[in-house]
């Protein structure tokens, strides 16, 4: 039993990095991630518990530095003491780890004032990287910096005299026009009885801010937070440092430094010269060579389009073959059954979206091809459980006009100022590229993309994408994804009971801000029943 492994002396030790020391299951705490990592990777190896390895092999080895990381903070004197630490967990995980071993040890990090294109390549990992970034529904991007001026990127790559000037004329407009916008939406949707000024004001203010977000071009600066594990980033790290933007590039270096410093162990390679740099280095080539290769037209503008352009027949009986394999003791190819009756019982009492469809529905696979704008493309792009990639973020596809502006009198300024902006993207794509030139283009232009997913992540993606408080622009695309499936397995299609293809809530917000208030009450009566 684990309650009788320590003695008192031991239990004193270890209980600070334990949330228990006597059940089977139990969390670490109050340990350096290169501590965690290296601990792990010493338990695959073991007979002990993971406690008492602890406990044997780190506190209580003289070698290991375990005071210097986990104890008391070090002095600026104790650096050294601190570096021979580090070394001593490297050890460990070159005696008994593998890659694998990098996946038990994770970081927090914060990346700001980036452009939203560098956002971008920073969240596209699928796995082990777990992003979270600034929302253009909640916040409003014209605030000044400290020097006064408009947030969005300014690099030595953007020298080009007309670059700022209508990243400026694309901030002024949408700076105008917050104010008007949200007073008229508040005509719009007057104050309800019952509901809070907080929950109407918000509701408003942020359905203001949807209309205008695609006068922002994509140099626009956010911040994010981003939670991974060491193998993760590590990788992040060297594909970030193979990027065709320079802006990329240095971001790569920024974040090897900074994670440097918290899980050195888990990204040493990423910029090394045996691995990382000629990683980096040799994607650069594959697409420089594969870009060469690549037909280009004439491309004109598109409306939003959403194309199935694959998909599999034989879906329905593959889903049901997985379904069956589990519980039976015959090869999957000899599965077989009532597709009805087994799907059936496969979603029986299935209530609400959050209880995920079962896995058998991975069997169904298809290829969507997406055309939109690039403000739908950022919020789709966070689903990260299925294969895409995009083309580069051009005007030649033309873009949307919000049709709330247009009703408010106001969609001649959007419209003028993001056709300027077209303009401008022109000059700058014959003088410094396209990839460069993608800066100063509005996220109200289309860009086309593509999604490769298996059936289980289109109800996830559908069903959480067309909820009625959710931006118009990509609930259409999850709307007219699910209808393309539909067309062609209506019978698997149907299991989709939470996919919402109504036309969603005018005011989009106001009923999550109405569930809100709810939450922020019962937080406080529960806070007045149990006072301090």
């Amino acid at each position: 039993m684990a309650g009788t492994e320590f003695d008192s002396a031991e239990h004193k030790l270890l209980e600070r990095y334990f949330t228990n020391l006597d059940r089977p299951v139990f969390a670490l705490r109050n340990l350096p991630e290169v501590v965690k990592g290296a601990l792990f990777s010493r338990y695959s190896r073991t007979e002990k518990s993971l406690r008492r390895v602890l406990l044997d092999e780190f506190i209580n080895e003289p070698d290991s530095g375990f005071d210097r990381l986990a104890g008391t903070p070090p002095s600026d004197d104790d650096m050294v003491a601190v570096r021979r630490a580090e070394e001593f967990y490297e050890r460990v995980l070159v005696g008994y780890g593998d890659d694998s071993v990098a996946e038990l040890a994770g970081a927090h990090v914060a990346v700001e004032q980036a452009s939203i294109l560098a956002a971008k390549a920073l969240e596209d990992s699928r796995i082990g990287v777990s992003p979270l970034e600034k929302s253009t529904r909640y916040v409003r991007f014209d605030r000044p910096g400290a020097d006064g001026r408009y947030l969005y990127h300014r690099g030595p790559e953007l020298s080009h005299p007309d670059y700022e000037p209508a990243a400026d004329a694309l901030f002024a407009t949408y700076s105008r026009l917050v104010e008007p916008v949200t007073l008229a939406i508040r005509e719009k949707f007057p104050q309800e009885e019952g509901e809070t000024d907080r929950a109407w004001r918000s509701a408003t203010r942020a359905k203001a801010l949807d209309l205008l977000r695609g006068l922002l071009p994509a140099g626009t600066l956010t911040n994010l937070g981003l939670f991974g594990n060491g193998r993760a980033f590590e990788y992040l790290i060297t594909k970030m440092a193979g990027h065709e933007l320079p802006e990329c590039r240095r971001l790569a270096t920024d974040l090897h430094r900074e994670l440097s410093l918290v899980i050195p162990s888990f990204v040493r390679r990423a910029l090394d010269d045996r691995y990382g740099r000629p990683a980096a280095e040799r994607m650069a080539g594959v697409r420089v060579a594969t870009a060469r290769r690549a037909r280009r037209g004439e491309p004109s503008s598109t409306p939003p389009t959403v194309r199935l352009l694959e998909f599999d027949p034989d879906a329905e009986r593959k889903v049901v073959a997985a379904a069956l394999f589990p519980y039976s003791n015959l090869p999957l190819d000899e599965q077989g059954g009532d597709p009805k009756a087994v799907l059936d019982a496969l979603f029986a009492g299935r209530s609400n979206r959050r209880q995920r469809a079962p896995r058998a529905l991975e069997h169904a696979q298809y290829v969507f091809e997406i055309t939109a704008n690039f403000a739908a493309y950022r919020d789709l792009h966070r689903h990260r459980m299925l294969t895409q990639d995009r083309q580069l973020l051009a005007t030649s596809l033309g873009y949307d006009l919000p049709r709330g502006l247009v009703e408010l009198g106001l969609g001649d300024d959007f419209s003028r100022a993001v056709e300027e902006a077209a303009a401008v993207h022109l000059a700058l794509e014959r003088e410094l590229g396209s990839a460069v030139a993608q800066y100063v283009v509005p996220i109200a232009f289309h860009v086309r993309w593509y999604f490769r997913a298996n059936l289980r992540e289109v109800f996830h993606l559908c069903e959480l994408r067309t909820t009625p408080q959710g931006h118009p622009d990509y609930r259409w695309v999850a709307q007219q994804m699910f209808l393309r499936v539909r067309e062609v397995h209506p019978r698997l299609a149907g299991y989709a009971s939470f996919v919402d293809l109504g036309e969603g809530d005018e005011l989009e917000r106001r009923a999550s801000e109405r569930r809100l208030d709810q939450k922020l009450s019962a937080l406080q009566r529960a806070a007045s029943e149990f006072p301090s």
